[in-house]
């Protein structure tokens, strides 16, 4: 419960102080939705469906505040540049441009108006601070969900996979070489995609498969570097570990090549024993393996 008091004390100290209280942020006239969805847009424009994603809105809250910016002439939604008439983007007028750089300047004075009583020593502490407590929420808003390896999201984190194994191994990274993962090994019942998704966008994946008269085995762990050092991996991890434990299992088995010594070390620290080679994979140099 203490915990909980100091989030939600924490939470009422901060939408005070930037204001987001106010029936007018940042004395612009509107509520901070609007606001924030106006700057979101920015001078480049954006797609709706991936501003939705990105600001987590429902998408008949986001509709509304769309068409009060519409109607305030500042924002027009229409075809992409893609041509496609499915996807619409929404982008500045004008005013909305001039509007987005008041809000510009006005974002600073009220940071200016946050560090200027403070001393300097304080002023670090607290962008410090702010660093943490941003990291820290960026990683409570990474979502982990079951997906087909199919899907495009899945697919786009295999090849960011591949193209990081390809840097960072001795003699680079062939998928026709490594023992293959079929999709179907890795979808219910025989197996599992983990799916690690940061306002929509794919940052990380994990899969399972779940051998009948074997231990379960852990394959294709990857974090975007973006996200590194949220603890999402180690996130990854346990989530694999439960649902292979769920499906039956009493230990899980994993490999991985010398070169990826923060995986290994992660392995380590988290209750994995190497073991003998169980498998011929060709780029591996080390076989671990865990009991639930």
């Amino acid at each position: 419960m203490e915990l909980l008091e100091t989030v939600r004390r924490f939470n009422r100290t901060v939408t005070q102080r930037v204001g987001a209280l106010d029936d007018e942020y940042l004395s612009r006239g509107r509520p901070l939705g609007q606001a924030r969805l106006l700057w979101e847009i920015g001078p480049a424009g954006a797609e709706v469906a991936a501003l939705r994603a990105r600001l987590g809105l429902d998408a008949g809250y986001l509709s509304r505040l769309l068409r009060a910016l519409e109607a305030d002439g500042l924002v027009v939604v229409g075809v992409g540049t893609s041509g496609d008439a499915r996807v619409r983007e929404a982008s500045l007028t004008d005013a909305g441009r001039a509007e987005w750089a008041i809000l510009d300047s006005a974002s600073d004075d009220l940071a200016h108006s946050i560090l200027g009583p403070l001393s300097d020593a304080q002023r670090s502490r607290l962008a410090t601070a702010m660093a943490e407590v941003e990291r820290l929420l960026l990683a409570s808003m990474v979502e982990l969900t079951v997906c087909p390896p199919a899907d495009p999201r899945a697919r786009a984190c295999l090849r960011a996979y591949a193209r990081e194994l390809s840097q960072r191994f001795d003699d680079g990274f062939d998928t026709g070489v490594s023992r293959p993962v079929d999709d179907e090994d890795l979808t219910p019942p025989r197996g599992v995609f983990l799916l690690a998704t940061l306002s929509g966008e794919p940052v990380g994946c994990g899969a399972l498969k779940l051998h009948r008269d074997a231990p379960a085995e852990i394959k294709r762990v990857w974090v975007s570097g973006t996200v590194r050092g949220l603890g999402l991996g180690r996130r990854i991890l346990s989530d694999l570990e439960h649902r292979a434990a769920t499906a039956g299992h009493r230990s899980v088995r994993l490999d991985t090549n010398r070169n990826l010594t923060e995986a290994i070390a992660l392995y380590r620290s988290t209750g994995y024993k190497e073991v003998p080679a169980f498998n011929d994979e060709p780029y591996a140099h080390h076989w671990f393996e865990k009991h639930l």
